[in-house]
């Protein structure tokens, strides 16, 4: 094939094996390096396509010391192939930071299409609208997941999660949002695929019964708005304004008592 392209970004199924794109067996097969996380991962699928390129392990614990060994081998005029264990390289998977260096020497790059669990997972989720923020996997702590939950309250927001942490992340959820609704998708493209989508109380209830395994992706519903009408708002706030309270704390006040979005409020306001 046209070696166009010095640096190729390379999706790779994130469960069945069978999901690889034509173009990306071809590319794997024509480079002179393979970047991957795990070898032994990766060597799963090239044996499964009988591709026998070069593997140098690019993972992020070492990404940053690797840096230099690929740019020279593509000064020596090498191609290479950017690889995760599971789906699309960037995406929650290492490679920003040799991407960045490729980008200021002037390499040429490009991405193939593939497989993401996002996508395959929101194509399975109703939703009234396309929006939605990705957060890639929460926090730690208690008080960051809370700041999230609060900034992205009435988007709807996709996250990874884990098997020994999904519980956890669903109690926190409903400590910010009681009445939230939660759809929770596992084993993509496996055999014993599952996406269950149901209010957070039933949600943790039925998890807390069945043993959990695979990859998680989920997503928080946005919550409601208060359906006001802008007579109704002008009127509390109105009110707000004869006691002395400024903007930015009636945008706070009615944001907080109304499940309204603040920012909306304020506008109103000026």
């Amino acid at each position: 094939m046209s070696k166009e392209f010095q640096f190729y970004i390379v999706p790779t199924p994130i469960g069945n094996l069978g999901d690889i794109t034509l173009r990306a067996i071809e590319v794997l097969k024509s480079v002179d390096i393979i970047a991957c996380e795990d070898s032994r991962v990766t060597k799963k699928l090239l044996n499964r396509y009988e591709i026998s390129t070069k593997l140098i392990s690019y993972h992020k614990f070492n990404e940053r010391e690797r840096v230099q060994l690929f740019l020279d081998l593509l000064a020596e005029g090498k191609t290479v192939a950017l690889v995760s264990d599971a789906g699309t390289p960037l995406i929650c998977d290492p490679g920003s930071v040799l991407v960045e260096e490729l980008r200021k020497n002037n390499i040429k790059i490009t991405s193939l299409a593939g497989a993401s669990a996002i996508p395959i997972f929101l194509s399975q989720v109703p939703r009234e609208d396309e929006d939605f923020a990705f957060v890639g996997f929460f926090p730690k702590t208690e008080g960051k997941i809370n700041e999230i939950l609060q900034k992205f309250s009435h988007t709807n927001l996709v996250f990874y999660d884990s098997p020994n942490r999904l519980l956890k992340t669903l109690e926190y959820i409903k400590t910010f949002n009681p009445t939230a609704r939660v759809a929770v998708g596992r084993e993509l493209t496996k055999m014993f695929e599952e996406v269950v989508i149901d209010e957070i109380g039933n949600l943790i209830d039925y998890f807390k019964k069945n043993v959990l395994k695979g990859e998680i992706v989920a997503m928080a519903y946005k919550k409601e708005c208060v359906d006001f009408s802008q007579l109704d708002l002008l009127e509390k706030i109105n009110s707000l304004k004869l006691k002395n309270f400024g903007a930015k704390d009636i945008s706070t006040i009615l944001a907080t008592l109304y499940d309204l979005n603040k920012n909306d409020i304020y506008k109103l306001i000026i």
